[in-house]
């Protein structure tokens, strides 16, 4: 299997090559063209994370509740996918470790890749963000998409990043939500917000934009209906 992506950052695209007998997940909607002899199913997938429980968990998370399967049986077929939201996308490699992801990140997976809701407590609650997060195992590339452009930090002891902008991180991180000002009212009055602190040694993807704040933005210059 080989990704490429195009049109980085703002409107990015993943295009997917997939060898004979080579299967592709998907989340559901995000395909935009593919070769015609790949065939494309609907899934709830079977094992770790999947089947009717497992779909239910992916709705909390905020993903679908099915998945989409490509499966070629042909050399070199290609899927060309995009998330929702104008941003980036990034690829992942899985290699037994954990990856934890923010719900509405996850794009694609290998199918060696396993999916499963992960709670994160109520530290996350509080953040603003989902409570629920997408724990991501196994082997092989796990595509990522963000809202805005998409960066790397590698964290080596401790590091702050603002809840709203964080797509993923590595499970050898630790982290603790706490406020960015030194009082709660000057937390909330300088427009921080919550912010997430985070322990160890391990990578963190963070997008530009925050999608909550732009949904506020956009929401308050609609018409009433």
């Amino acid at each position: 299997m080989d990704i490429q992506i195009l049109q980085q950052p703002e409107s990015a695209i993943a295009k997917i090559t997939i060898e004979q007998n080579e299967e592709l997940i998907a989340e559901a909607g995000t395909m935009i063209a593919m070769s015609d002899f790949i065939n494309v199913s609907t899934t709830l997938r079977q094992g770790k994370g999947g089947g009717i429980m497992g779909g239910f968990k992916r709705m909390l998370a905020g993903e679908s509740l099915f998945l989409s399967v490509f499966r070629c049986y042909q050399p070199q077929g290609e899927v060309f996918l995009a998330p929702s939201l104008m941003g980036d996308i990034i690829t992942y490699e899985m290699q037994g470790q954990e990856l934890i992801v923010q719900s509405a990140s996850y794009l694609a997976s290998a199918s060696t890749v396993d999916m499963d809701l992960g709670f994160q407590g109520f530290k996350s609650f509080f953040s603003g963000e989902s409570i629920f997060w997408l724990s991501i195992t196994g082997y092989g590339p796990v595509i990522l998409s963000s809202f805005g452009a998409i960066y790397e930090i590698d964290v080596d002891g401790e590091y702050i990043v603002d809840t709203g902008h964080i797509v993923a991180f590595e499970r050898s991180l630790d982290f603790r939500i706490g406020k960015a000002n030194s009082s709660w009212l000057g937390a909330l009055l300088g427009g921080e917000g919550l912010i997430c602190r985070f322990f160890g040694q391990g990578k963190v993807y963070c997008q530009t934009h925050n999608p909550g704040n732009f949904g506020r933005l956009i929401g308050s210059r609609l018409p009433e209906r």
